[in-house]
């Protein structure tokens, strides 16, 4: 296992723009980039210049597998199996500026799902994570991002935290674990998801697996959401879907519609979300349907106590 200084990788705004909430800019001009290094980072692990010059971290395994995240926002941006398709999805309306969230791939909700007392999904996904920690386990690139608390977000939720996620890149497999610690002297609560994109072929896209849950259906009011009971053993996004389902099993598994079967295990996410925006996002809903693993019920941690979730997704 080879380990690098948190201190050197870790570029936090110390303050926040108050009329936007949004991030100020601190990455132009490459200035992050140039700061960083693979020197002491495992074999598969390498940092590169991402769009907007934002860095990026690419995990590469030696069956040809490969996954992409940035810093800013702790978010993967692709994850390419093999023979060479990229099974994420970055929308085309997506900006790289270090200001904005990520729209595509893997985004942190936190601590915050959807709307709510602080911005729309909170902060994890505006911030900038630094590297923990990267290893090389039988041949799995494996990189650690850390995310603390700053200004920006104590203004937002005035707690004290560290949230470790590690991502480990396997054959024709992406794995994540969250770790959420309370470093603070009082107890916190917050809700979460991985608000993940999956490429597909809208038309031909299904989900399996939530046939008898409990859904909270966002669609035609998301102010107030309709009660129900999933009937389905197949859910199909023939328009727009935006429905939450409550204590779902831990395995699902997602049709693309493009000839890829996957797996959606987890270990603590215990509801699901599906979205498709169809057409109110034109130019790009035929190719992408939100499949995520969420908390969206309050998950309460105790001073110097941690909660921590699994997501795993494989090809079948």
């Amino acid at each position: 296992m080879a380990t690098i200084s948190t201190n050197s990788l870790l570029f936090r705004s110390s303050i926040a723009d108050s009329s936007s909430n949004r991030r100020p800019n601190r990455w132009r001009n490459g200035v992050a980039f140039a700061s960083v290094s693979s020197e002491n980072l495992c074999t598969g692990v390498k940092i590169t210049e991402g769009l907007g010059q934002l860095p990026k971290v690419v995990l590469s395994s030696v069956d040809g597998s490969e996954t992409e995240i940035y810093l800013f926002g702790g978010c993967a941006t692709s994850w390419k199996v093999p023979n060479g398709k990229d099974l994420l999805f970055v929308r085309p309306d997506a900006v790289f500026n270090g200001q904005k969230p990520i729209s595509g791939g893997i985004p942190h909700c936190f601590p915050q799902f959807g709307p709510g007392a602080m911005q729309q999904h909170g902060f994890a996904r505006n911030m900038n994570w630094s590297i923990s920690d990267s290893e090389n386990v039988d041949g799995n690139p494996v990189i650690t991002l850390e995310l603390k608390e700053d200004p920006y977000s104590r203004s937002m939720w005035d707690f004290s935290f560290q949230a470790l996620y590690k991502i480990i890149l396997k054959p024709k497999g992406l794995s994540t674990v969250l770790k959420v610690i309370n470093t603070d002297k009082k107890p916190f609560s917050f809700t979460t998801a991985l608000h993940s994109y999956f490429r597909t072929s809208v038309t031909g896209a299904l989900v399996k697996g939530l046939k008898g849950c409990k859904t909270l259906n966002k669609d035609p009011d998301p102010n107030n959401p309709q009660e129900g009971h999933e009937e389905r053993e197949e859910i199909t996004f023939p328009g727009f879907v935006d429905c939450i389902y409550l204590d779902t099993p831990s395995v699902i598994h997602l049709d693309n519609g493009l000839g890829d079967l996957i797996s959606i295990r987890n270990t603590n996410w215990s509801d699901t979300v599906l979205w498709n925006p169809h057409k109110t996002m034109e130019a790009c809903y035929r190719d992408f349907v939100c499949v995520e693993n969420a908390k969206i019920r309050q998950v309460q941690v105790e001073p110097q106590q941690s909660w921590t979730a699994e997501q795993h997704l494989s090809v079948v």
